[in-house]
């Protein structure tokens, strides 16, 4: 029966996500025969992404930042997720390494993806990663960080860039990994009490 599932995930795709991934045959072919009971059309629509999103944050707003997300896994850019994207952007997110977490993090935070960031675009995601954070943990949030706005400036302060300025992918992953504060406001862990 696994011999059936594989083949109907095409060997070039399997292969190729095996080197890519950490994910084992098996386990792609389990993923492949989740994905196509889940999306019939072997497709995943932005609403379909939006809801999964809104499981995995019932308490917060998740449309926003849904959308970003969902636009930096389409690397195609059809409006859609194929199998592909969205197993790369499982092994990502999941147990991808932390500069291709990095490298992922800055295509979510290129909102127009042309190569690299401006303060606008930090102000945008900083709104929709706000939006996440449910709405009795907003009073625990440090001063300079309890509304999107102060959380753009404090993570734009970290790159030290003037508001006109540019962020490559380079200049964004190092300011990043050298400071642990940006990381943390770069995506919303749940506060704890």
């Amino acid at each position: 029966m696994g011999n059936a599932k594989s083949s109907a995930l095409s060997k070039e795709i399997l292969e190729e996500l095996k080197l890519n991934t950490k994910f084992t045959e098996e386990e792609l072919c389990q993923w492949y025969e989740n994905f196509q009971t889940q999306c019939p059309s072997g497709r995943i629509t932005p609403e379909e992404f939006e809801k999964i999103y809104e499981r995995f944050f019932p308490e917060s707003e998740a449309k926003a930042y849904a959308q970003h997300v969902f636009r930096s896994f389409d690397t195609n850019e059809d409006g859609t997720l194929d199998f592909k994207e969205y197993i790369i952007a499982l092994h990502m997110t999941s147990s991808g390494t932390m500069s291709r977490k990095l490298e992922w993090a800055f295509s979510l935070f290129d909102v127009d993806k042309n190569g690299y960031i401006t303060k606008a675009e930090v102000e945008n995601i900083c709104q929709a990663i706000f939006k996440l954070i449910p709405t009795e943990d907003q009073p625990k949030l440090p001063e300079d960080e309890n509304t999107p706005e102060k959380r753009a400036n404090k993570l734009w302060g970290y790159f030290e860039k003037s508001d006109n300025d540019r962020l490559v992918e380079g200049e964004f992953i190092k300011g990043v990994t050298d400071n642990e504060n940006a990381m943390r406001l770069i995506h919303y862990s749940p506060i704890n009490a």
